[in-house]
């Protein structure tokens, strides 16, 4: 199983880049310090368990072969379609790091896990400030 490399870089990606956008969010449209800084933390922390094998995640991408590229993302009408997105983006990623870095590392799955669950806490607080 090669491609496991490739599969996990492309969900640290996603999961990454959906906790910047609402990272961003939090620090220039809602000036909230203290939620911008707990998801800066969460994307970090991403970054910490997959330290170690970053060089072998670049290594395996092949973004020309991508067959994924051509798949049409849904439109955003207003601020709640970005942020939804970005949940949705953040936490199928993470759960698919959770179950495969399971086949490198089982305490990375559970340090997955728990980022997981600190997404869900942080998305019902922006949800319920936002409906």
């Amino acid at each position: 199983m090669q491609n496991k490399y490739r599969l996990l870089d492309a969900n640290l990606n996603r999961a990454r880049e959906g906790l910047r956008v609402i990272e961003d969010v939090a620090r220039f449209l809602y000036n909230d310090k203290e939620l911008c800084k707990r998801l800066k933390n969460l994307r970090h922390n991403l970054s910490k368990i997959t330290q170690s094998i970053y060089p072998r995640l670049v290594k395996s991408r092949e973004p020309e072969k991508d067959v994924g590229l051509s798949i049409k993302e849904g439109k955003r009408s207003n601020l709640k379609d970005i942020l939804f997105a970005n949940f949705r983006r953040v936490e199928e990623g993470i759960r698919v790091l959770e179950e495969f870095s399971r086949l490198i590392s089982a305490d990375a799955g559970v340090r997955f896990k728990k980022i997981r669950f600190k997404v869900y806490g942080i998305e019902k607080k922006i949800v319920t400030r936002i409906s």
